[in-house]
């Protein structure tokens, strides 16, 4: 599938955040832990929900879509702790079945996950605490197999602030027998929405959202229902199309604290942005000044923001820089841009932007999820038309971009395989 999209058209309006996608996928998995019926609301619909949702199928939890941002889930029948389906191997995200079936059956068997190839990412962090609570784990076939006679509750140290870490050892420790102390535990919102997910089912969950969380094991987790919180990548990069399009966008149902390193970047490059209580309003500037980024963890900088502020910086007058301190693979959409015509280079972990350049419609492939969204950006601020290929990577995390994009009046189109590529150019044009 592609993107086809005409640029130099700033983009105005209104346009609505879906649910957050890495909360869906770690409060997907925690429905699991319970033999009660679980709904979940404002769940979002994109390919990432959609095979963790097929992956639960294969081990026999009963899935039910009242709507297409809801789902009731029944898992009183799962009749495998063996997660070894296409679906997973697909699905990064797949590894919080380990933290899952541990923590309700004792052992799990989980291929290991795919996903965006942005460097390495392994999951260390997880066995060294899966190994803490009681769990013995070994690799076998191109799976990890954790098993554990009970599990108690430990003293975690991670060596880094692992998001998905964090969210698996929450997931394997809400049922282990006496406390469990996560440190150095990672504080993004979807760690608090997790949480507050856990806690709803019964769970004893202090402290998410900040270095150490304490944990008391409960005997066993109840139904629920729950809303996931918005999505702050998906906000950040319509608050970014603003800026690069020199438009005027207002972006509804977030919560703008989950967006100040964002806010925070976009006035420092002389775009306006306006805060109400749901929602930011940003109004981009003829002109953007360049800055330095370095990405961090909760509440730096996210790294799956860098990209699109790539974009951004090729279009700044002056100089700027980013510094990727989380994945150590994650400038391959550079060369694309490049061949725009921006004036870039990389050096180790660091790109820098020289600005100011007129980007020209090209064609591109988008090398991973937030990479293809950031070269949508790219070709909506271009002069003439752009083609982005690859863009299943795109439909992962974002729902209905072409159509949310072009509510702001975007001139774009997503394009099945088989479809007319100069038919569409022409139409676009």
């Amino acid at each position: 599938m592609r993107y086809v999209m005409k640029g130099g058209i700033p983009l105005a309006g209104e346009v609505t955040i879906s649910g957050a996608k890495n909360a869906a996928l770690g409060i997907l998995a925690a429905a699991i832990l319970t033999d009660e019926s679980v709904v979940i609301e404002n769940l979002p619909d994109v390919s990432d929900v959609s095979v963790l949702l097929s992956a639960f199928r294969e081990i026999g939890v009963v899935i039910e879509r009242p709507d297409r941002h809801s789902v009731r889930i029944n898992a009183a029948n799962i009749h495998t702790a063996v997660a070894d389906s296409p679906y997973i191997k697909k699905l990064r995200a797949g590894y919080y079945l380990l933290g899952a079936l541990l923590g309700k059956y004792h052992h799990a068997e989980v291929s290991m996950p795919g996903g965006c190839n942005i460097g390495n990412r392994p999951i260390d962090q997880h066995i060294k605490g899966f190994r803490m609570l009681g769990a013995h784990s070994h690799n076998e076939n191109g799976k990890v197999v954790l098993d554990a006679k009970e599990l108690k509750g430990s003293h975690i140290y991670l060596d880094m602030a692992s998001v998905g870490a964090t969210i698996n050892l929450m997931l394997a420790a809400v049922m282990a027998r006496g406390n469990t102390i996560i440190e150095n535990a990672a504080k993004e919102p979807h760690i608090v929405d997790v949480a507050n997910m856990l806690n709803s089912m019964g769970a004893r969950i202090k402290g998410a959202g900040m270095d150490v969380i304490r944990i008391s094991g409960v005997e066993r987790l109840h139904g629920t229902e729950y809303t996931i919180i918005p999505d702050q990548i998906e906000a950040g990069t319509f608050m970014m199309a603003a800026a690069v399009t020199k438009g005027d966008v207002l972006v509804r149902n977030i919560i703008p604290q989950h967006m100040d390193a964002i806010s925070a970047k976009l006035m420092e490059m002389g775009c306006e942005v306006t805060e109400h209580i749901d929602s930011i309003r940003v109004m981009g500037r003829p002109q953007l000044y360049s800055c330095n980024v370095k990405t961090l963890p909760y509440p730096g900088f996210p790294t799956d923001m860098q990209p699109q502020m790539g974009v951004a910086l090729c279009m700044a007058e002056g100089v700027g820089t980013i510094t990727e301190s989380i994945f150590e693979n994650r400038f391959k959409y550079v060369d694309e841009l490049s061949k725009m015509g921006a004036d870039t280079e990389v050096k180790g972990s660091v790109a820098i932007f020289k600005g100011h350049s007129r980007l020209k419609g090209a064609e591109l492939v988008a090398p991973d999820l937030r990479a293809g969204a950031a070269l949508v950006l790219a070709g909506l601020a271009a002069e003439g038309v752009s083609v982005v290929d690859g863009v299943d990577y795109v439909l992962r995390g974002y729902e209905d971009f072409a159509e949310k994009l072009q509510s702001l009046g975007a001139r774009i189109q997503l394009l099945d395989d088989g479809d007319d590529l100069q038919k569409a150019k022409l139409k676009i044009g």
